[in-house]
């Protein structure tokens, strides 16, 4: 018998990003379950600062061209993205601040922003696409965890951009009000220079106490 021999191409086409697209949605629009809603968080890793969550609704005769996992995406762009997102979908924004992420844990006090954030929305979605393996306790709707949504759906990564530009937006506010620490240029993440900056000068009240190197045990 002539053993044939396997094409490589269904390997080739697997290692093409086509990026996030509005498919999740329009399932659950045929299901009857409209309008949906993405959310996101930004800021988890951070060692200063707050988590913020934004939950997005895009109407789907106006999807701003682009959107993507904010990480992919660089800073103009998300910028850009940002405003268009604004003008053309309803938007919500929540945050959980230091007090809250010691006090609740990072998973915890991120889940509780997203929360807030769907709860924020002024039109409430029947279902509720949240990034990630877990949803939000406490909705008022259906909810599906999608892993790596904001490469997924459209609606997840909208609401990325606008999560990761807001809190972006407040770490350069707070560098003005901390200049010791650098802010602007690292946003609470625990590069080398924060971590001098630390060490010199001690924690400010926007350092997660829960994290190290601020807790010590």
């Amino acid at each position: 018998m002539k053993q044939r021999t396997a094409s490589d191409s269904p390997a080739l086409f697997d290692m093409i990003d086509t990026g996030p697209d509005f498919s999740l949605e329009r399932e659950a629009r045929k299901r009857g379950q409209w309008p949906v809603a993405g959310t996101d968080e930004a800021g988890r890793g951070p060692l200063a600062g707050p988590v913020v969550a934004a939950a997005v609704i895009l109407d789907p005769e106006n999807i701003p061209e682009g959107l993507n996992d904010s990480k992919k995406l660089s800073k103009a762009r998300r910028e850009v993205l940002f405003e268009k997102i604004l003008e053309t979908s309803i938007v919500s924004v929540a945050s959980s601040g230091p007090v809250l992420i010691d006090r609740m844990n990072i998973l915890r006090a991120s889940l509780d922003a997203m929360r807030r954030a769907v709860l924020g929305l002024h039109l409430t979605p029947a279902l509720v696409l949240a990034d990630g393996r877990d949803i939000p306790p406490g909705l008022l709707c259906d909810a599906k965890a999608v892993i790596k949504g904001d490469g997924r759906s459209v609606s997840i990564a909208a609401a990325s951009i606008i999560a990761k530009v807001t809190r972006d937006r407040m770490m350069e506010r707070a560098g003005l009000i901390h200049p010791a620490y650098g802010f602007e240029a690292h946003v609470g993440y625990g590069t080398p220079t924060h971590l001098r900056a630390i060490e010199a000068n001690g924690p400010c009240p926007l350092h997660r106490m829960s994290f190290r190197p601020m807790r010590t045990e």
